[in-house]
């Protein structure tokens, strides 16, 4: 039989039409436009917030459309220094200094790029929601807490409990200086300008609402004259310091390489996170091409490591800037490249224009901000329905606002994890023959001879169930034989083996009123 070797042939890709292609470069080119001022007020507002200079944000978000919005992994999201990692950010350069912030930075983005390589990007979408949003209310709070200050043109005293605790002595300090009121008047007006503007739908979707709060204030303050604080400005290349020998030797001293380690960490992780619950969202927003979890966990790793090492804010995915590029009509990633760009030469060619913008404004955007971060609206639904879930969250938020981003996202973490092991940690008595006179062996009835008490477990085992499961066994008759059934038991672990058996020599005494009926399951 003669054999025939017919050639597959590869499936061509459609071709574009020239007038689609004008279409989607048109839709793209005026997506950036509407990205990038959505950014500036964004990224100078994060950077002031860190206590860092105005130009490393702006720098981060180049970073993040230049390089970033290049890689592959999710096609509309946009990249930038985010108001999730400013508190964070604010307490490393009070610890370790401005210089180190690049070292840190770096650190993080180089575990990130390794953490995609070994393909975890997927593992992150298992992190409890609840610790997120926890997560995300607690950066919330301390950062309308530590941002009310700035609203003021007043100095916040340090960490969350500090700014809270001082908040009673800002007000009276405020109510009695013109200068404080009048900063308060212009960050209260950008708030209100904020909410009130998204509300005139044809308007909003011509100019962004953080564009038109920040220009409109500044205009105001100008005008008016008004003794403000505004943004301090120097040039791009002169607040460009990559990191040196003598800053990662400061990470490295004995003193300071656990909490330094600690910053890395918190950071790599909630970058990551962040960055990756984003890309779902916005998933969640077009029609167009899903994001691969692991390449887009490098492509943030990439722009970490090179946002590092120009000593620049650390950067995620944020969520404000994704949703204006999708609903601007974005079709490709050439959106966000073209806003890396505008960002580029807006930064190179007019750095004094940030110098007019009244701190107090930008104030007013990073509150704005924040309230957004907290879950006011689902709050009462997740009490309503995943109270667990609910107290995680809760806890995650205080925890955060206590002692620091680290540790109350650890908290957060087991607590959830704990959670998860008292909810799949069932056990289940069934216990037959309690109250049932009967006879045995031939015994007539009520010669005072009664049958077993039969107790069959069912479920999974666990100490955290041990106290519960002991008590109902010990409130078993002293003086009835008992049977131990431990067949229907999908899982035993150590503790309750160990403390089952020590139950059962106990109860077998010298008249042998328990015994086993079946052997106990493994753990």
């Amino acid at each position: 039989m003669r054999r025939f070797r017919i050639a597959r042939q590869r499936p061509s890709r459609p071709s574009i039409p020239p007038r689609h292609t004008l279409s989607v470069w048109r839709a793209d080119f005026t997506a950036s436009l509407v990205v990038f001022l959505v950014a500036v007020p964004l990224c100078v507002g994060v950077a002031v917030a860190s206590g860092v200079p105005a130009e490393l944000g702006l720098v981060t978000g180049i970073v993040g459309g230049l390089l970033t919005g290049l890689l592959p992994g999710s096609s509309l999201q946009v990249s930038g220094p985010a108001a999730g990692l400013t508190v964070l950010v604010y307490e490393a350069v009070q610890e370790y200094g401005l210089g180190a912030l690049g070292a840190l930075v770096l650190l993080a983005g180089v575990l990130q790029l390794t953490m995609g390589a070994l393909r975890l990007g997927r593992w992150f979408r298992a992190i409890s929601v609840a610790v997120v949003q926890g997560m995300l209310a607690g950066i919330g709070l301390v950062l309308i807490a530590g941002q009310l200050y700035a609203l003021v043109d007043a100095r916040a005293p340090g960490n969350g409990p500090a700014n809270l605790a001082g908040l009673p002595d800002l007000a009276a300090d405020t109510a009695g200086s013109g200068t404080a009121l009048s900063a308060l008047a212009v960050g209260a007006g950008t708030i209100a300008l904020l909410v009130l503007w998204p509300k005139w739908r044809r308007a909003a979707r011509v100019l962004p609402a953080p564009l038109v709060a920040v220009a409109l204030a500044t205009v105001v303050v100008f005008v008016l004259d008004l003794p403000v604080a505004r943004v301090e400005v120097a040039g791009l290349l002169e607040v460009v310091q990559p990191p040196g020998g003598a800053d990662f030797a400061r990470l490295a001293e004995a003193g300071a390489l656990a909490g330094a380690l600690g910053t890395v960490l918190a950071f790599a992780l909630i970058a990551s996170a962040e960055s990756l619950f984003s890309a779902a969202a916005v998933d969640r927003l077009h029609d167009g091409p899903k994001t691969d979890y692991d390449k887009e966990l490098m492509a943030q790793g990439a722009g970490n490591t090179v946002c590092g090492l120009l000593g620049a804010l650390p950067m995620t995915a944020v969520i404000v800037r994704s949703s204006a590029n999708v609903f601007a009509g974005a079709q490709t990633k050439a959106s966000r490249v073209l806003h890396g760009v505008w960002l580029l030469v807006f930064a190179a060619a007019f750095p004094a224009a940030l110098g007019v913008v009244p701190l107090a404004a930008l104030a007013g955007v990073l509150v704005h901000a924040g309230g957004k971060l907290i879950p006011v609206r689902q709050w009462r639904p997740l009490w309503r329905e995943h109270r667990g879930e609910a107290v995680v969250l809760a806890a995650t938020a205080v925890a955060i606002v206590a002692t620091n981003m680290f540790e109350g996202v650890l908290l957060g973490l087991l607590m959830a994890v704990a959670k998860s092991a008292w909810e799949t940690s069932h056990v289940h008595l069934e216990i037959v023959g309690l109250d049932e006179p009967a006879t045995r062996d031939g015994a007539p009835a009520g010669s005072g001879t009664r049958r077993p008490i039969r107790v069959r477990a069912l479920g999974n085992a666990t100490f955290l169930r041990l106290p519960k499961l002991l008590d109902q066994l010990e409130a078993l008759p002293k003086d009835r034989e008992v049977e131990l059934d431990l067949t229907g038991l999908r899982h035993l672990d150590h503790a309750c083996a160990a403390a089952l058996g020590a139950w059962e020599e106990q109860r077998r005494g010298p008249d042998g009123t328990a015994r086993k009926e079946a052997p106990s399951v493994a753990p």
